[in-house]
Order: structure tokens, then C-alpha cells, then sequence
């Protein structure tokens, strides 16, 4: 399974953004205390639609909370990692993956990667460019994992219309 960990966010649009993603791609997230908003529909409800009652989360008080109770294979999206998103080979892993994506202000702790250096990656971009929106650099590393992985029980064609829903004149 894959887990999608947000480190303290600050912007309830993105975390209803990848509520909706996680939903998509059958990703549980975790969000790690405190949050900079409320989970009530009212900050959630444009950017996480009717998949915020479908996301399957969960609310850790801490870091040490959650690591705890989810032991795992623990990779570190942050603009510090050393090598690509795309050169992780995520297709070895064991144990459930966990995508741990830091503060839209701050990151992720020091504190935090120093100890997983080897699994720190980063998103290649201009030189220039500070970071990518917290939801869209979830979207990008989620399904480099799942294409590795080929997809595991996502469908691949149109299944509420049906796969021929293109050739049909109705």
C-alpha cells in the first residue's frame, strides 16, 4: 500500500486536493499535527468535492505518533534530496511506502531527513525554483510509484462510461 504523509500543512486547498488524489489512487494519507486550518467541509469543500468522506485518513498528534504506529518504507520528498522522484526504484520495496511531504513554508525538519538520507529524492526542476505546489508534487511522485508498479488495482480504461464512450454517437 502506499501512504501519502503530510508534515503539518498549512493549506487546507492542498490537502483536499490530495484527499482527492489519494482517493483516485487508493492512498491512505496521514496528517501529522498541527494543521494550519480546520478538516470541516467549509476549508475543505471546493478542492476536495465529496472525496473528502471517501479519503481513507488518519490524524497523528506528532512525528514520533505516527512513526510508531506505522512502521514502513519511508521515502522524503523534499528540494534537498540528492537524486530524482524517478530514480528511487520503489518496485523493491517490501513493506508499505510512505511519501512524507513537508510544510508549504518550511519542509520537512532537518531533524527528520538527516536520518534518511539515502531515501530524501527531490522533484528535478529549474535551478532557480524554490518548490512545486505541495498537491501537484504528490500527484508527480504517487503515480512515478504506481507506473513502476504497473497500476496496482487502478483501472486502466473508462469504466462509469464505458471504454468505447468515444466511438459512441450518444
Amino acid at each position: 500500500m502506499i501512504h501519502i504523509v503530510l508534515y503539518q500543512p498549512e493549506i487546507p486547498q492542498n490537502t483536499g486536493n490530495i484527499m482527492r488524489t489519494c482517493t483516485a489512487t487508493n492512498a491512505m494519507l496521514h496528517l501529522i499535527e498541527p494543521l494550519g486550518f480546520s478538516l470541516d467541509e467549509k476549508h475543505l469543500r471546493r478542492s476536495g468535492l465529496d472525496y473528502r468522506d471517501l479519503c481513507v485518513h488518519q490524524i497523528h498528534q506528532n512525528w514520533q505518533d505516527f512513526t510508531e504506529k506505522y512502521p514502513g518504507s519511508y521515502y522524503f520528498v523534499t528540494r534537498y534530496g540528492r537524486k530524482p522522484h524517478s530514480d528511487m526504484n520503489f518496485r523493491e520495496s517490501q513493506e508499505d511506502i510512505f511519501l512524507i511531504f513537508g510544510r508549504e513554508s518550511t519542509g520537512i525538519p532537518k531533524s527528520i531527513l538527516r536520518d534518511h538520507l539515502d531515501r530524501c529524492m527531490r522533484i528535478p526542476m529549474m535551478p532557480d525554483a524554490r518548490s512545486l505546489n505541495l498537491s501537484n508534487s504528490v500527484a508527480i511522485v504517487i503515480y512515478e510509484i504506481l507506473r513502476q508498479l504497473d497500476y496496482p488495482q487502478l483501472s486502466k480504461s473508462e469504466v462509469l462510461k464505458g471504454e468505447d464512450w468515444l466511438e459512441r454517437d450518444v
